[in-house]
């Protein structure tokens, strides 16, 4: 019994005494106190400026937007663009398309006998001719002939020789533009002749006939709105004859 009691002492025995303990829990207390007062001196601490800057910006008093600046009404006033959309012409003007001067110039071709409006016929309007140019082309091709080449070819040049002729006949002079806007126009006639040769041969005495009265009836129209824009009244003649050669190479490009 005496060896088992002194087992149990010495497996018993430590170095540990209730005054380590109290130390120990000194320690412990102190440490909770440093925690306890970094933690408070945390919460003391302001916080970062854009928390700030948000709860200002929440506050009832502030009456802004958020992102969009306060509008001034003098500047946009005192704006030149304000309204100048409104002023602006219509697309159709600006490019130079009106309808209504195709379809004065189209009558007047049609019936050479109207009177002519020099101011209309003055304008470089394009439109109409290359319409007429592309409807004659594709209506010999519908008649079996592919003669698109010749046909801008040919109205380049004429033009070409036609605007040199009138500049030396006229004391006023021309555009190039003005030249091609009005036998474009005259070509019209030509392009019912070549409507014709899809349903029937124009080579025969008919077809021969056709083609003159055509070639008449485009140089007639083209000389008359000539003498009225330009004002050369008593030279018809002279302006008709090298309109007739021009007009007559597209017939001979419709009949043959």
């Amino acid at each position: 019994m005496s060896n088992l009691g002194q087992f149990d002492s010495d497996f018993y025995q430590s170095n540990y005494t209730i005054d380590n303990q109290e130390q120990s829990c000194n320690d412990s207390n102190a440490q909770g106190n440093l925690c306890g007062s970094r933690k408070q001196q945390a919460d003391e601490q302001p916080q970062p400026a854009s928390f700030v800057a948000s709860e200002m910006l929440m506050s009832p008093g502030y009456a802004g937007q958020f992102f969009q600046p306060a509008s001034d009404s003098d500047y946009y006033s005192q704006s030149p663009y304000i309204g100048s959309f409104d002023e602006e012409p219509p697309l159709l003007e600006e490019l130079g398309i009106n309808f209504d001067h195709i379809w004065q110039k189209t009558l007047t071709v049609l019936n050479p006998m109207k009177p002519v409006d020099g101011s209309i016929m003055n304008e470089t309007d394009l439109t109409g001719p290359i319409l007429f140019c592309v409807a004659l082309g594709a209506t010999l091709l519908l008649a079996g002939k592919v003669q698109f080449g010749y046909v801008y070819g040919m109205s380049a040049i004429g033009c070409l020789g036609v605007y040199a002729l009138l500049n030396l006949m006229s004391s006023s002079g021309v555009s190039y533009g003005c030249v091609a806007s009005v036998l474009g126009y005259c070509l019209l006639p030509m392009v019912i002749l070549s409507s014709c040769a899809i349903f029937f041969s124009l080579q025969g005495t008919f077809g021969t006939v056709s083609a003159l009265v055509i070639v008449g009836w485009c140089s007639l129209s083209a000389s008359k709105i000539f003498i009225s824009a330009l004002n050369m009244q008593g030279q018809q003649l002279l302006i008709a004859y090298p309109c007739a050669l021009l007009y007559g190479l597209f017939a001979l490009l419709t009949v043959f």
